[in-house]
């Protein structure tokens, strides 16, 4: 992310480049300079989402309305200093920097092997150096910051460009973010997220002047600079030689200081007048020429010129994969809702034919879970199935969508190609122009009988009448893992159904105040599987035209990481339903009638979910009983019996964990318009 070792370099070797800043004191002096603008910083939302979840828990899948409530602060924090923010979300992952987008989500991959291995060595949720923010924040917290009216858009190409460009245009007072790429941008001053104290609204600058001064450089020479040092269209290691070179010839004299010794071999070849030096008399093969040569255009906003560049192509806006198959209405409608954050998924497949997914929580020893990838593509397909059209049989190939999804085992050497499949609707799949576009009362029913489909539950068709949004998107999802996953129990039926009952009734304070006495691997997983599938359920949303409101299918509304954690601990120890609804009869009431609704679809698909408790044994009861029972035979989770024949049926037990004091288990017998629009890009 950014320029490799700038960041250090920056606040460690020329700290002269950090100066610290007062925002209230920065917005005041940018008022005097600038009459009839109100001061905006423009907020790398991206870059922002570890400062933003600042909750204690995160291991369990999230804790959304903690989440909120600290989005709100830092939103509060801004317009009392009377600051107005604008928040750019990545809308895509452009190919040229998709290797780098690989490399970082395998990175991740083992960073959450490593997570699992410690919550099965302790049963509690490792330190804070080993996060990994929950699934799908970044999806979700634009839909949070619109709920809190901020002003929220999400990129059609690199989110970076889109952002300096913007701030630029508007002429806002800063960017703010964690990205070295702003200053190498040519653009506002660039402000940290990383320094940022609300308390007093103080932060660090990080001045491209100084910079310069520092490094003896112009500022049009910042894009050479980190295209030799690495960044994410120019891969460290390709003028590896380069920069040996530098250091050989420019070391002595500046304490062998790689930054330094580059910024010498860029001055002594700086082009001249008469157009002698510059990047055609390095020594750079012909494909490491060009891909300087993208690297530095790719900093160059609208008007920009390169001293280094021959050339400048107008900068094009991305080509559209689909466009000879896609309606131009259909296409600009999904462009609206994408750039305005109202919608999920829908434009890239639209556009690119490509859609990608970061990581998830999930542990590769469990063998009873799918991974959600293919957990979810069932769904997948059914969505690509209604955007894409049939193509006729002349054209002699069908549409597919190129899926870069990260899940253990996958190596992500290209993308998995998914073919679309109809969902089973009597009349077949709607025309996607009706579907969007049609009169509201008549096309109602058609959207919410397509959105069923996409979960292939058509069947809860009329008993969903009786629920709500939000609950709507609690039964279907927690229906179709029941179906699709095989392994799922009663118990975690109840577990996602009790805390989606529960949530409702508490507050933020209380839901963070949550005891889990110990945390489970599983149940980890479990969680995060579920946050994951509410991306998608807002993806089905999006897809058949929202029948229903984008806010009530958002985590905050359905699902808190600690809650679930606890209802889990308490269904698998074998605790009363009255239990595990708070001793409260009204609850209790509407969990056995959301548990029968599932439990009946789940019948008349065929699967009958069976009941599994995992018992924990420990030294203190979870709700007020010890359940340990001598004589029984003990596993680890990793040590369980997995077959998908009944059990005792030629199954074959997994090795014994390598952990022996590690504690164990057992077995028992649609949205209203936005006032804003597309930023003012010239």
């Amino acid at each position: 992310m950014g320029v490799k070792g700038l960041q250090y370099f920056m606040e460690t070797c020329s700290p002269e480049i950090c100066l610290p800043v007062d925002l209230r004191q920065m917005a005041v002096a940018y008022t005097r300079g600038h009459h009839d603008i109100i001061p905006t910083v423009v907020v790398d939302g991206m870059a922002c989402l570890r400062y933003w979840y600042q909750c204690q828990a995160w291991v369990h899948g999230g804790q959304w309305r903690e989440y909120m409530h600290l989005l709100e602060k830092f939103v509060g924090a801004f317009t009392a200093a009377g600051l107005r923010l604008v928040f750019f979300f990545d809308g895509t992952v452009e190919e040229q920097k998709r290797a780098e987008w690989v490399k970082r989500r395998l990175r991740v991959n083992k960073d959450i092997v490593r997570i699992f291995h410690y919550i099965k060595d302790h049963c509690q949720q490792p330190d804070g150096e080993m996060l990994c923010l929950p699934s799908g924040l970044a999806t979700f917290t634009r839909f949070a910051l619109k709920s809190l009216g901020q002003e929220t858009w999400c990129s059609i190409r690199e989110g970076d460009f889109e952002i300096a460009e913007y701030a630029l245009c508007n002429k806002c007072m800063g960017i703010l973010g964690q990205d070295t790429d702003f200053v190498i941008y040519d653009t506002v001053p660039y402000l940290s997220i990383s320094k940022l104290r609300l308390e007093n609204m103080t932060t660090v600058q990080f001045s491209r002047e100084k910079l310069c001064d520092i490094l003896k450089l112009q500022k049009s020479d910042l894009p050479l600079l980190a295209c030799i040092l690495g960044n994410d269209i120019v891969p460290e290691h390709r003028l590896h030689f380069l920069r040996k070179n530098a250091l050989t010839s420019y070391g002595k004299k500046n304490k062998g200081d790689k930054i330094l010794s580059v910024a010498d071999f860029i001055s002594s070849v700086r082009p001249n007048n008469d157009g002698m030096h510059g990047i055609s008399l390095m020594p750079l093969s012909k494909v490491d020429k060009e891909l300087v040569e993208k690297g530095i255009l790719s900093y160059l906003l609208p008007g920009q010129t390169s001293p280094w560049l021959e050339s400048i192509l107008p900068s094009q806006e991305r080509m559209c994969v689909m466009e000879k198959y896609i309606n131009k209405d259909i296409l600009q409608a999904a462009k609206e809702k994408h750039v305005r954050a109202e919608c999920f998924m829908i434009y890239n497949v639209l556009h690119d034919g490509v859609v990608e997914c970061s990581n998830t929580l999930e542990d590769e020893e469990e063998p009873e879970l799918l991974p959600q990838a293919i957990l979810y593509q069932l769904i997948r397909e059914h969505i690509y199935c209604i955007l894409l059209p049939e193509l006729p049989a002349s054209c002699g190939h069908t549409l597919s969508v190129k899926e870069w999804f990260v899940f253990p085992g996958n190596p992500l050497n290209e993308p998995n190609k998914v073919t679309p499949k109809a969902p089973n609707l009597p009349g077949g799949t709607p025309d996607l122009m009706g579907l969007w576009f049609g009169n509201e009362s008549e096309v109602k029913s058609v959207r919410l009988s397509t959105f069923l489909a996409v979960f292939d539950l058509q069947d809860l068709s009329q008993d969903l009448d009786h629920f709500d949004s939000s609950f709507v998107a609690v039964i279907c999802l927690t229906t179709y893992i029941a179906i699709q996953a095989k392994h799922l129990s009663l118990e975690d039926i109840d577990a996602y159904l009790s805390q989606a009952v529960c949530i409702r009734y508490k507050s933020y304070t209380e839901l963070k105040q949550t005891s889990v006495p110990e945390v489970d691997s599983r149940a980890v997983q479990l969680g995060s599987l579920f946050v994951r599938g509410l991306t998608y359920v807002s993806a089905a949303n999006s897809a058949c035209g929202f029948p229903f409101p984008m806010l009530e299918l958002m985590p905050w509304k359905t699902f808190d990481g600690l809650l679930f954690h606890s209802k889990y601990l308490q269904a698998h120890s074998g605790c009363p339903k009255e239990e595990l609804l708070d001793g409260n009869p009204a609850w209790l009431s509407l969990f056995l009638s959301l548990r029968e609704l599932v439990l009946g679809s789940c019948r008349r698909h065929g699967f009958t979910v069976p009941s599994q408790p995992r018992r924990l044994q420990h030294e203190g009861p979870i709700h007020g009983e010890h359940h340990r029972e001598s004589g029984s035979q003990i596993f680890s989770t990793s040590e369980l019996y997995y077959s998908d024949q009944p059990r005792g049926q030629g199954q074959r037990q997994r090795p014994r964990s390598r952990h022996p004091n590690r504690r164990r288990y057992h077995l028992a017998p649609r949205w209203p318009p936005f006032e804003n629009q597309r930023p003012a890009f010239h």
